[in-house]
């Protein structure tokens, strides 16, 4: 039953029951209104339970020592449990990031109705990639035949459309809650490019991971993060829209992360007083501000004072609608710009360019068996004629750029960041990545390692200890 079904049975049922006295047969069609319509969700559960699965991940931590009477640090186990959902029959599943972040070791459990097959239904997983800014991650167990669920499209929700969350809430395995769309595009910062569904579907800790379906059994979003005043559930939860969710869910799939894209232009939202002193035809909407030299934006003949009508042929309001349009893009597309430029409207297609800023940029050149300096937790590429346009006006033409680092370093101290260049080791220039490791090898745990490198152009110091 589909929800313009569900409103109808629902309203009809109410109606009936609501005169007095009813009729006998008035009281028949309302309990079987009811019946149908409790039918529809029974089997909706029943369609979707299968694909949600329970996740546990174990992992360690610092944690401060209280008893001891001193800010001790100390390396203790953790265990977290979470939800997701499978997207593929040979064991792909999506969940939070956060649920297995940091999880040395992550197991996956499979709904079952018999209890005595529990232990058959748990499989070991594998992170294949992390996505930290949208808090998702894909992770694989290896079985096959398992039963899945479809991505739909988060575009297409309404405010008020019935919806239903699914995972295991404080460890509740299997639950379901049923609630609404709040909202179908929630912006919890200001200078934040993501939108969530606002749902108040009760969702608690515990559900993280799980799916958001409509009432097609369609994976709307994902469930991700309440807000709370007492840490149970107000009926203020957010989920990462499905379109999100398929972006990142397929970069994953392809290059094992994910890639930021941009087209080169800085917006503004149009307000009352912008538009009265530039003389606009509108006092809202989307206006060019700047456009990045020799960018694409450039190079496909946007000027500044543009006004963005429209993008993929959907309308644009505002700046943060128009950028985090834009931030959803993947690399391989273009946009489709509708503007006002003073009295014409005209239309100009714009390509998706990587980010230069972006952190994952170099992960598709390395790889573990030949990059990995397992002593700090890194990938690291030596320094080459493509890396150095890609990093243009470094100090050195020798040098290993960090490609990717651990969450997790084997060593005490500060982090690395993905696009530093290590230049030296204790003073001894490091040419190759092979001379990194040689001098690693001969140092302990317990000996002091000062790496000089740059990042953002300022050459620092980084002194670690290592473990």
């Amino acid at each position: 039953m589909r929800f313009s079904a569900f409103v109808s049975a629902a309203a009809f049922a109410v109606s009936a029951l609501c005169q007095t006295p009813p009729r006998p047969e008035q009281g028949r069609a309302a309990a079987s209104s009811l019946r149908d319509l409790s039918g529809s969700f029974e089997a909706l559960a029943a369609r979707v339970r299968p694909a949600v699965v329970q996740i546990f991940s174990t992992g360690y931590a610092a944690a401060e020592d209280s008893d001891a009477g001193a800010n001790t640090a100390l390396l203790t186990k953790q265990t977290s449990t979470g939800s997701g959902v499978i997207l593929s029959p040979d064991g792909y599943i999506v969940t939070n990031n956060h649920v297995v972040q940091g999880a040395r070791k992550i197991e996956v459990k499979l709904p079952t109705p018999d209890p005595r097959r529990a232990s058959e239904m748990t499989s070991p997983a594998k992170v294949v990639g992390t996505d930290r800014d949208s808090d998702l991650a894909v992770i694989k167990i290896e079985r096959v035949g398992l039963p899945t669920l479809e991505l739909g499209d988060s575009n297409q929700l309404r405010q008020g459309q019935l919806v239903m969350a699914f995972g295991n809430p404080l460890g509740l395995e299997g639950s379901a809650s049923m609630g609404i769309v709040s909202s179908t595009g929630r912006q919890i910062k200001a200078d934040d490019p993501h939108m969530y569904i606002q749902t108040d579907a009760p969702i608690n800790p515990g559900n993280s991971g799980g799916p958001l379906v409509d009432m097609d059994g369609k994976v709307v979003g994902i469930n991700t993060f309440i807000f709370t005043q007492s840490g149970g559930s107000e009926g203020i939860g957010f989920a990462v829209p499905s379109r999100t969710v398929r972006n990142v869910y397929d970069q994953i799939l392809k290059d094992g992360h994910v890639h930021r894209g941009h087209i080169g232009v800085v917006v503004q939202s149009i307000t009352p007083v912008l538009a009265k002193g530039l003389g606009l035809s509108q006092d809202w909407g989307v206006i060019v501000s700047d456009i990045e030299p020799d960018g694409p934006a450039s190079d496909s003949g946007l000027k500044i004072g543009d006004i963005v009508k429209t993008l993929n042929g959907k309308e644009m309001e505002d700046a943060s609608q128009f950028e985090n349009a834009v931030y959803r893009l993947n690399l391989s597309q273009t946009v489709d710009l509708g503007l006002m430029r003073g009295a014409n409207s005209i239309h100009v297609t714009v390509p998706v360019h990587q980010r230069e800023d972006d952190p994952q940029r170099f992960a598709d050149l390395v790889n573990p068996e030949s990059n990995l300096v397992e002593k700090l937790g890194i990938l690291a590429i030596e320094l080459n004629d493509r890396l150095t346009s890609m990093l243009p006006d470094l100090r050195h033409d020798f040098g290993l750029v960090v490609a990717a680092r651990s969450p997790n370093p084997p060593y005490s101290g500060p982090s690395f960041e993905p696009g530093d260049v290590i230049y030296e080791l204790n003073g001894t220039p490091v040419v190759s990545v092979k001379l990194l490791r040689d001098v690693l090898a001969s140092k302990k745990a317990g000996d002091a390692v000062v790496l000089q490198l740059e990042r953002d152009s300022k050459l620092i110091y980084l002194p670690i200890e290592l473990e």
